[in-house]
């Protein structure tokens, strides 16, 4: 599906990255050109501020009574100096008497607002006004014959350089978004493009196609997330062929009792069949019926653990018991198949779960160890206390579960290759899932030589003889 290149991710970065920089050049512009222009005028105020104590106590002394003061300060101070006299007090109004623009009075600076200040406080006085377009720092001070002198210098060489900063800034600013804009958009685009990647991957993965691996070398969060993806494909690549062979076994295990069935109902109904033939098949038939009940049974848990439906009761189960009776169940198959099967429990080891639920566990732990090792092996059940925690073990001294196909025992559909793999591959996977769902675990612990399944479970409460719950617990509740 094509995106909208001005929705993509790459398009929403870039210009994520744009107005972040944008704005910082603009927060940049804001700070430092009025700051820059504030310093500048308040320099320029100072500067002229300095010369005043030294124009009271030299200059004007000697030109009291004259009208030379005004030429004689510019000369000192470089600025434009006007002295004022007070024409009116009721409203106040200044004109001037000397500007050393002309010795003359100047109308144009006549009641200045800053020397007017210094008439009303009678200290000194400064700021900036502006006359005829041009701003002018200016500093207001009271003569001994208390008229009011002026210094007025003008900004606009001050205000010119904070101009061709302002400018330059732009400027600047302008290239560098530009250069953000470009660079932030490939890098973008090169970002969306391992997202496409995933998104490419993903849609192989949900078609089926688990061959071609995700690569992407990034240390990033996108490159842990497709590492991610690769660890699913190959899971589901493993789950895809595990269900293709448990069709392929599903469909063995239905087919063979079932036709094995059919072909016993059709030499049953031969009226010359003697008895002792008729009760050999019948006890067949049982037995194909056995394996089509147990197949069923297994589908129906898995169904129930995948819905949540399965009810378990929590209720005090002595592991002692429940090992003997199903080591008792199965001893006739041990005999039969040259394994000795011994039972080493301790009668304290009381588990609070369901009692049915554990005694299935146990019964698919020693039926796997009766019939994937060799005559002569020995299978040991035997029980452990563990903080809190009682254990029942369940040991083998037969050639062990390969290294590489441990990790894989507990996954549904899979079965333990070579000369003695069979059944569905779904008895192990339930039976974690039975004990997780009774608060305990099934652990697998195996080398050359020995194999040992682990069931841990609750310890019931001291009070054995109470329930640990009223009602069942309902899993997934």
């Amino acid at each position: 599906m094509r995106v909208n290149p001005l929705r993509s991710v790459g398009a929403r970065l870039s210009l994520a990255l744009l107005l972040v920089v944008a704005g910082s050049l603009a927060l940049v512009y804001l700070v430092v050109i009025p700051s820059l222009e504030s310093r500048l005028i308040d320099s320029k105020i100072s500067q002229l501020r300095r010369y005043v104590p030294g124009l009271i106590a030299n200059v004007y002394p000697d030109d009291v009574g004259t009208r030379e003061f005004a030429s004689d300060a510019a000369d000192v101070v470089s600025a434009r100096v006007v002295v004022y006299t007070i024409f009116t007090e009721q409203p106040l109004f200044l004109t001037s008497q000397q500007d050393s623009f002309g010795l003359g009075p100047s109308t144009d600076v006549d009641n200045d607002r800053v020397a007017v200040r210094t008439a009303l406080s009678g200290d000194e006085e400064w700021g900036t006004v502006e006359r005829h377009g041009t701003r002018y720092a200016e500093v207001a001070f009271l003569l001994p014959n208390f008229d009011i002198a002026l210094l007025s210098s003008s900004l606009s060489d001050t205000l010119g350089a904070v101009s061709v900063a302002r400018q330059r800034l732009l400027i600047a600013g302008g290239i560098v978004l530009a250069l953000v804009l470009v660079v932030g958009y490939c890098a973008a685009w090169i970002f969306a493009r391992r997202i496409r990647r995933l998104e490419q991957a993903a849609e192989r993965i949900s078609a089926g196609t688990f061959d071609e691996p995700i690569v992407d070398t990034g240390q990033d969060e996108i490159g842990h997330l497709a590492r991610a993806f690769d660890r699913m494909r190959l899971r589901l690549a493993r789950l895809d062929r595990a269900r293709s062979e448990f069709i392929a076994n599903a469909s063995h295990e239905l087919r063979t009792p079932i036709f094995s069935l059919g072909g016993f109902l059709e030499l049953l109904d031969d009226e010359d069949l003697d008895e002792a033939t008729r009760e050999e098949f019948l006890a067949t038939m049982r037995d194909q019926v056995d394996r089509l009940s147990k197949l069923a049974t297994e589908l129906l848990d898995l169904s129930r653990l995948d819905a949540g439906h399965l009810d378990l009761e929590r209720e005090p189960v002595s592991l002692a018991v429940t090992a003997r009776l199903v080591a008792g169940e199965f001893g006739p198959v041990a005999r039969q198949s040259d394994h000795e099967l011994a039972v080493e429990v301790d009668e304290d080891a009381i588990a609070a779960a369901d009692e049915q639920r554990v005694a299935q566990i146990i019964r698919n732990l020693v039926e796997n160890a009766i019939v994937h090792t060799p005559p002569g092996t020995h299978v040991h059940l035997r029980t452990e206390r563990d903080d809190g925690n009682v254990v029942l073990v369940v040991e083998d001294d037969g050639p062990g579960i390969p290294a590489e196909q441990r990790a894989q025992v507990f996954e549904r559909f899979f079965r333990v290759g070579g000369r003695q793999a069979s059944g569905s591959g779904l008895g192990l996977a339930i039976a974690q899932e039975l004990a997780e769902a009774m608060g305990g675990a099934l652990a697998l612990d195996s080398r050359a030589g020995r194999t040992a399944f682990n069931l841990r479970l609750p310890a019931a409460a001291p009070d054995a003889g109470e329930a640990m719950l009223p009602e069942p617990a309902r899993l997934g509740a």
